[in-house]
């Protein structure tokens, strides 16, 4: 007797189709388990054996030999419990074979018989709907899987209710997708006192996407910017909601089976390793920058983070992909983010301020900071001084613009890139744009030109930084309303790049 079921195995956000062939057959009592699986794997026939046991099911005595197919390809994870379970059950003739082959599914399956939730519904629904099969998940992950809405999805909470599903006893309702979670009470602008430049940066960075640099003394407000950062982004798309949501759903991040169109804003310690930045460890999980994927990476304290951690968001932000390549996995996340960070302008922090820094000024501003190397701060479309802010302004009442009101330019300007890039695959804001397509869409006038041309020749700026000045120009024409980019744009987009404390 030979039965088989269907399942995934996940290489990053992909979730490869793998065949459960189970084999009864007459010999020595046995449950073997083959196909390159890995301990959580392996374990599955003694889970399984339990599970059945728990319904009064026996495993006859014959010899019953499990593949999963393709045999080269790593399993991992507890969620093939569910198809090796429905493998054996069909083989045994207890499930109809035709209704088993008809889905997908995953699962681990506790030793009374309940189905546990796993991380990866949401891939796994979208590889059913491409196998043009449904699939079955545990109760807890089916709203999750209900948002690919291609292919019905059926979520149970043990596997006696897949058994009276399959055998028409009690058939269970498709999934509803999970409700849309509302966001996060953010912090607003109208918060912050004075730093009116470093506000006017940070909604330049949101509209085109621009990666922004933050300098300055302690206290100085840096931190608090960064973090009203998403009070002012534009809510994610529904591809780009679904794009997020698949990879925080490999990393067990998606709670009750909502998504959020909020644009996600990571922040890690300085501490972190370069697998947790970029990805990796036990199976290649995804890092930092792919969680913080159409949405905000936050790196506090930048010239703390380890040097070589730093040097691997290099490639990341050129190509908003990264390959983590280990021994045994070699697998691409996308990881398209918007860098944010903030560094003290030395060591003690109070360089600029001639009364409280310390001996050693001004050789250590240019010691701390000269371990950033200089392409990556290359990369930084935007660089601004923080000054603290004095103490008698912080009695004054708020009088700035609040996120909603710059949150509005921001979507306006956004909505014209989105329409500037629709007919360019891959590209969706002024950050994306190069080569021909860039002189054309960020042409400065002849003024603009002249200036631009001057400043690089006097900074010898590189050919990546002169590019990036035309980016931020467009952007800043966008949020003008502008159709072309003017002297005016350039000359605010050059300021931003010159700025005193940074390299470059």
């Amino acid at each position: 007797m030979a039965a088989r079921a269907h399942t995934v195995a996940f290489e990053g956000v992909e979730a490869r189709p793998v065949e459960v062939q189970c084999a009864v057959a007459p010999g020595l009592p046995g449950f073997t388990l083959v196909g390159l699986p890995d301990k959580a794997v392996s374990e599955a026939k003694e889970r399984v054996r339990a599970a059945l046991s728990s319904m009064s099911i026996a495993l006859p005595s014959k010899r019953i030999t499990i593949n999963l197919s393709p045999a080269d390809l790593p399993k991992e994870g507890s969620h093939f419990d569910l198809p090796i379970a429905l493998a054996v059950l069909s083989a045994l003739e207890i499930l109809p074979r035709d209704a088993v082959e008809g889905t997908v599914a995953l699962g681990e399956l506790s030793l009374d018989g309940r189905i546990v939730p796993v991380i990866g519904a949401l891939p796994a629904a979208l590889a059913a709907a491409e196998q043009d099969r449904s699939l079955i998940c545990p109760r807890a992950c089916g709203a999750e899987a209900a948002w690919v809405g291609a292919t019905p999805v059926f979520a149970a909470a043990s596997l006696d209710e897949v058994v009276r599903h399959f055998t028409g006893q009690s058939v269970m309702p498709p999934s509803e997708a999970g409700e849309v979670l509302p966001p996060a009470s953010g912090r607003d602008l109208r918060e912050v006192r004075g730093q009116e430049r470093a506000k006017r940066a940070l909604e330049i960075a949101a509209a085109g996407r621009h990666h922004l640099l933050m300098i300055g003394s302690p206290g100085s407000g840096k931190s608090m910017l960064a973090a009203r950062l998403p009070g002012i982004l534009p809510p994610l798309t529904a591809v780009e909601a679904l794009e997020t949501s698949m990879i925080h759903s490999l990393a067990g991040l998606l709670s009750d089976g909502g998504i959020s169109r909020q644009r996600p804003f990571r922040e890690p310690h300085h501490t972190a390793s370069m697998a947790a930045i970029v990805g990796g460890g036990k199976g290649a999980k995804p890092g930092e920058i792919s969680l913080a994927h159409n949405g905000v990476l936050f790196l506090d304290e930048l010239p703390e983070f380890p040097r070589p951690v730093l040097e691997t968001l290099r490639q990341p932000i050129e190509t908003g992909e990264v390959m983590v390549a280990r021994a045994n996995a070699h697998i691409r996340y996308p990881c398209r983010f918007l860098l944010v960070a903030a560094a003290n302008p030395c060591r003690c922090g109070y360089l600029a301020e001639a009364e409280r820094a310390c001996s050693r000024a001004p050789g250590c501003g240019d010691d701390y900071l000269g371990r950033i190397s200089g392409p990556l701060m290359d990369r930084f479309d935007l660089r601004i001084d923080v000054p603290p802010v004095a103490y008698t302004d912080l009695d004054l009442p708020a009088n700035g613009e609040s996120s909603a009101t710059v949150a509005e330019r921001v979507a306006k300007a956004r909505a014209i890139q989105a329409e500037r890039f629709s007919a360019h695959p891959g590209m969706r804001v002024n950050a994306d744009a190069q080569g021909e397509l860039l002189d054309e869409v960020a042409c400065p006038d002849a003024e603009g030109r002249a200036l631009l041309s001057r400043v690089a020749e006097r900074f010898g700026l590189s050919a990546r930084a002169y590019h990036r000045i035309l980016r931020v120009a467009r952007t800043i024409a966008d949020l003008d309303g502008s159709a072309a980019v003017r002297h005016p744009h350039c000359a605010e987009a050059i300021s931003y790049r010159l700025s005193a404390l940074s390299k470059g």
